[in-house]
Formats: C-alpha cells, structure tokens, sequence
C-alpha cells in the first residue's frame, strides 16, 4: 500500500483574521506539507462556487459545439483559445514524451490582463485573450474567477513565506507584474475518446512549472493522484467547496527543495464509468517574468543547488516541450 500523502485542510480565513499564535501554527503545518507532498486544501479561500458552476455551464456549451467552429479559436500550449485534444502532452522536467500518448482533454485557456511595460515579457506572457463569440458570458465570468483567484494566490504567498520565516511580502512583492494561466480542462468521456493507450492518461504525469497552482476539481473514477514519497500514487482528497492548492517546480527549486513540486496526473476515462466528463478549473500562478529564481541558503533553503534562472527563459522551455505539433513533440 502507498504511503498516505501528508495533504492537510486548511482555512485561509485564520491566516486573514487569526492572531499572530495561529498564523505560526498554521505556517508551520503548512511547511510540513510541503516537505511532505506540496499539496493542501484550502477553505474559507473567498471563490464563489456558484462563479465555478457557472464558469463550468459556459465552457461546457463551447466545449460541445463542432470542432470545426472551435478551430478558428485553435491555439498552442502557453497562447490564448483552444488547445485541442492531442496538441498538448505533459511530462515531468527532461522526460522524453511520446506524442502518441498525448493528454487526453482539451482545454481552454485564458491570462492576466496586465501589462508589464517591458515589450519582450508583454508579447510573450501577456497576449490578449480570446473569447468565444459563441458563448459571450465567458468573458466577465473568466475575469471575475482570475480576479478572486489572484487575491487568493496573494494570501498564499504570504502563507508560504511565512512557512519559511521570510518576510510575509517576500514573495507577494516578487509577483505583483506576475502573468498566470488560466485554464479551463474537459476530460471527455470514454464514450468520447475511446480507451487510452497504454501508459495514456488525461493528463500525464508531470510537474506544474511556477509557484503555485490553485485547483477547482471535480471527483471522479478518473481523478487526480499524487506521487507519495515512496514513488507510488495515492488518490488526492476532495472537499466538496475546497481549492486543491500545489506548489510548483520554481518555488521548490527556490527552496532548494526543502520543499517538494510533486509529480501529479489524472487518470484515463474510467471504463467504470464510460460516460464520466469532468471540468477542471486551474490557475497557474507565476513569480513576475523577469525574476531570478536561486535556492535559498540553509536554514531556509534545503542546501540543494541550482543555477539561477530567470522566469521568463524557464517557462518558455517549459511551453515548447509541452507541445504537440504534426511532426510530434517538439522539445529543447
């Protein structure tokens, strides 16, 4: 049997509102956590779910519509639109990937309006977005949801900084002009796509690639499983009303991997359950662009070294090893 995952539940609100006792509690479960697994839940996080049921209804009547009107909104992994089923495939940093085992979902997906005032990260990480004409009440619904989810991401950030006895704005202040991704995922049924390959999956197992990641999800056969430290895979827990919240590969390398950015993956369309969808909304949250990310030296950092490296240039790898193109994975 794998080793239960150290995923705790905690609630934002005591970190907003609790007293200086509290916030050293919660912080230092907090850091347990994350040397544990990386990943934790989170109530009382000020996201309406009926935001997330009615995000959910608008994408799933664009999601439903012909492929060949959702072409004409057809981008790549780190652009604004629709990538299709087979054009992306996740992996964890340096892997091969076999593009024949693309993840099985499509995804629309959305970013910060925000510029930075620097032309190079502004045309590259903060493009316009695309919104559907079919389905016009996306747009104000997609705002609002980035709009509560980057005030969450801020208590986050003060949450983790003070799990690591830095100054509560350390990171806060090092994303202010941060870009993120917003994206909306279907897994379609197995009706749909038909059973996975071997080794196929909704989405591969890989690493998310920023600081922190902020998860509505949907249960399901085919849900989400997280690698235990002792290699297996474990179910993550679901809280109906709960964000399922990870840190990424960025913020464990700037720890020094005191703490880990753990390998996740969401299985395959569940024959258990052959007409099983589920809708996944998913904030990925980044340090601004132009930040050099270098691990701490202990005792904040977990003494493990890595070169420095600036945002920008990490993210714009990670996008091109992520894609799918006719000529099969393209990678650096």
């Amino acid at each position: 049997m794998p080793v239960t995952p150290d995923i705790p539940l905690i609630d934002v609100s005591v970190w907003r509102s609790g007293d200086a006792g509290q916030k050293a509690e919660l912080a230092e479960r907090l850091d347990r956590a994350m040397k544990d697994s990386g990943f934790f839940l989170v109530t009382g996080h000020g996201i309406d779910p009926e935001l997330s049921t009615r995000l959910r209804a608008a994408a799933r009547t664009f999601f439903h519509l012909p492929d060949e009107v959702k072409e004409q909104y057809r981008t790549g992994v780190g652009g604004r639109g629709w990538i299709r089923n087979g054009d992306e495939a996740n992996s964890y940093y340096g892997e091969a990937v076999d593009p024949d085992k693309a993840d099985l979902k499509e995804t629309l997906t959305f970013g910060r309006d925000h510029l930075t005032g620097d032309s190079a990260v502004d045309a590259e990480f903060f493009r316009p977005n695309v919104y559907p004409q079919e389905v016009p009440e996306l747009r104000d619904l997609v705002l609002t949801w980035i709009g509560q989810g980057r005030a969450l991401y801020t208590d986050l950030l003060e949450m983790l900084a003070a799990a690591l006895g830095l100054d509560e704005n350390y990171f806060v202040d090092r994303a202010s002009d941060s870009p993120n991704t917003f994206n909306i995922n279907r897994y379609p049924a197995l009706s749909v796509v038909g059973r996975a390959k071997q080794g196929q999956y909704r989405i591969a197992p890989h690493t998310d690639w920023g600081l922190v990641t902020i998860l509505d999800r949907q249960p399901g056969y085919g849900g989400l499983e997280v690698q235990t430290l002792d290699g297996e895979w474990a179910p993550a827990p679901y809280v109906e009303g709960a964000m399922t919240i990870n840190i990424a590969d960025l913020l464990a390398r700037w720890t020094g991997d005191r703490w880990r950015s753990t390998r996740h993956r969401v299985l395959a369309p569940p024959e258990e359950a052959p007409q099983e969808e589920l809708y996944s909304i998913i904030l990925f949250c980044e340090p601004d662009m132009d930040q050099i990310v270098e691990p701490f030296a202990p005792p904040v950092g977990g003494g493990v070294h890595y070169e420095p490296v600036r945002a920008a240039d990490y993210f714009t790898e990670r996008n091109s090893a992520a894609s799918v193109n006719g000529d099969g994975l393209v990678t650096k």
